[in-house]
C-alpha cells in the first residue's frame, strides 16, 4: 500500500488560491477514480475537484471557507501501489486522529434578579441562589386524607407576588393564579416559581399574542455569497454612485409584445421585457461610449467598448450572478429571448462557464413581478451603469387633459459618477424611454 496526496491544481488564469466551498468526501471513504472530492471556488467560477486515483481518505486538510493556495495538499489516500509519496502512512491524518477534541464551551446563564438572563457567562459566585421551595406542611383533611398547606385561591382571587415575581412569571407565560404561593397569605416567591416550572407545571400563559421566539443562528458568509459579498462591497466602496429615475409608459409595448407571443412560432422563445431593453440599448449605446464602458480606476483609464455584452442579473438558490449575453447588437428580439434563456438557466443549474459569466459592458437587473415601485441598484463593477426596470402597474395619468388609465413602470438606473455626468445620464435614459414607448422605433434603423 502507499501513499497519495492530491494538491490543489493551477486551474488557470493566474489563480494563485481557491476557496474551499464544500466536501463531499470524508475520511475512511473510499473512493474511486474521477469521484468528486471538493469544490472550490476561484475568483471566475465553481470548479469540482476529482480523484486522479482511487484509494481509501485518510486525511483531509481544510475547512469550507478557508483559502488553499495553488499546490497545497487537500486530500490524502491510501492507495494500491507506491503511490507519490513515500514512507508509510500519512502524518497529517495521524496527527489529527491523535489530536484531542476542543472541549465544548459551555456558557450558563445567570438569572437577574427580574428573572431574565445576566449579562455574566455564568452564575455569580457572590450571586444570591434563591432557597429551595420547602416541603408543604402535610394535614389531615376529612377521611385521614393528606392534604398540602397550600393557601388555596380562587379564580377570582389576585395572587400576592413582588414586581420581580410578576415580570418574571410573564416573561415565562405562566399565569401566576395557577402557582402555589408558599409565603404570608399565599405570597408567591422566585422559589415558588422555580418548583411551579421543576414540576412540569405550565398553567395558562398571561399572552394573548404569539410566545418568544428564542435563539440565534450562525451562517458562516463562504463561496458564492461571500463573492457576492466581496463584490458589492467593493464596488459601493470604489464607486460614487447616482441614482436617476424615469417613468415609463409602456402600454404600447405590452401590446406589442403580447401580440407576439401570441402569434410566434413554436420554436420561438416566449418574450419578456428584457430582450427590448435589449433593443432599446444597442440603438442608444454607441451615441453613449463612456456608458458602454469599463472602468480601471488602478490605471485610471476607460475602456470604451463598439460590442454591447449585457449582463443579466439572475437569482439562483446560492445567490446573485450576472452571466452574459456577449454581442447583444447582433441578436435580433427573437435571438435574445432565446440567449438570456439560455445563460440564465446555465447560471441556475451552476453550469455557466467562465466565459458566459464574465466580459459583461452594462447590466440589466430586473425583479419581474417583484420589481417595485423604485430600486437603486448597485453597479456591477467595472462597469459604469447599471438599469434596473421595475413592475408594470396600471396607474391613472393624464393624457391630452383626460385621465385614463395605462401600463406605467419606474425604471431605475445608476451611473458612476466619475465617468458618467447628470446630464450624459438623463439624456441616455431619456433616449431608452422613447424607444421603449414607441416600440415600433425599436426596430427601425
Amino acid at each position: 500500500m502507499g501513499n497519495y496526496v492530491f494538491k490543489l491544481p493551477d486551474v488557470g488564469e493566474g489563480t494563485a488560491e481557491a476557496e474551499i466551498v464544500a466536501w463531499h468526501v470524508k475520511v475512511g471513504d473510499v473512493i474511486a477514480e474521477d469521484q468528486n472530492l471538493v469544490d472550490v471556488m476561484t475568483d471566475k467560477a465553481t470548479v469540482e475537484m476529482t480523484s486522479p486515483v482511487s484509494g481509501k481518505v485518510t486525511a483531509i486538510h481544510g475547512e469550507p471557507g478557508e483559502m488553499a493556495p495553488v499546490g497545497a495538499p487537500l486530500v490524502e489516500l491510501e492507495v494500491e501501489g507506491a503511490g507519490n509519496v513515500k514512507g508509510n502512512g500519512t502524518a497529517a491524518a495521524k496527527k489529527a486522529e491523535e489530536k484531542p477534541a476542543p472541549k465544548p464551551q459551555t456558557k450558563t446563564p445567570s438569572l437577574s434578579p427580574s428573572g431574565g438572563e445576566g449579562k455574566g457567562e455564568g452564575v455569580s459566585k457572590s450571586a444570591p441562589v434563591s432557597p429551595p421551595h420547602p416541603d408543604p406542611l402535610p394535614l389531615r383533611g376529612r377521611g385521614g386524607a393528606v392534604v398540602q398547606a397550600f393557601t388555596t385561591r380562587t379564580p377570582n382571587d389576585k395572587p400576592l407576588a413582588s414586581p420581580a415575581v410578576r415580570q418574571r412569571a410573564y416573561e415565562l407565560g405562566i399565569g401566576l393564579q395557577f402557582v402555589p404561593g408558599t409565603g404570608p397569605a399565599g405570597r408567591v416567591s422566585h422559589a415558588d416559581l422555580d418548583a411551579f416550572v421543576a414540576s412540569g407545571g405550565r398553567g395558562v400563559s398571561v399572552r394573548s399574542g404569539p410566545a418568544p421566539r428564542d435563539g440565534i443562528e450562525q451562517v458562516k458568509v463562504i463561496g458564492l455569497r461571500r463573492k457576492i459579498a466581496e463584490k458589492m462591497q467593493e464596488a459601493k466602496r470604489r464607486i460614487p454612485h447616482f441614482a436617476y429615475v424615469e417613468e415609463i409608459d409602456m402600454t404600447e409595448l405590452e401590446s406589442l409584445r403580447a401580440h407576439l407571443n401570441k402569434t410566434k412560432k413554436k420554436d420561438q422563445p416566449k418574450l419578456t421585457v428584457l430582450p427590448f431593453f435589449m433593443r432599446a440599448l444597442v440603438k442608444v449605446l454607441p451615441d453613449y461610449p463612456q456608458i458602454n464602458a469599463r472602468f480601471d480606476d488602478d490605471a485610471g483609464i476607460v475602456h470604451r467598448h463598439a460590442a454591447v455584452h449585457i449582463g443579466i442579473a439572475t437569482q439562483t438558490a446560492n445567490g446573485l450572478i450576472v452571466p452574459v449575453v456577449h454581442h447583444a447588437e447582433a441578436l435580433d428580439i427573437w435571438q435574445s429571448a432565446l440567449e438570456v434563456a439560455r445563460v440564465s438557466t446555465a447560471a441556475r443549474e451552476n453550469k455557466a462557464t467562465k466565459d458566459e459569466l464574465s466580459g459583461s459592458t452594462i447590466t440589466i437587473t430586473s425583479l419581474g413581478p417583484l420589481g417595485g415601485l423604485v430600486t437603486t441598484p448597485v453597479i456591477n463593477h467595472p462597469e459604469v451603469a447599471i438599469i434596473g426596470p421595475n413592475a408594470i402597474v396600471e396607474r391613472p395619468v393624464v393624457r391630452d387633459g383626460a385621465v385614463i388609465v395605462r401600463k406605467m413602470m419606474n425604471l431605475s438606473s445608476s451611473f458612476d459618477h466619475r465617468v458618467v455626468d447628470g446630464y450624459d445620464a438623463a439624456e441616455f435614459i431619456q433616449r431608452v424611454k422613447a424607444l421603449l414607448e414607441h416600440p415600433a422605433t425599436l426596430f427601425m434603423d
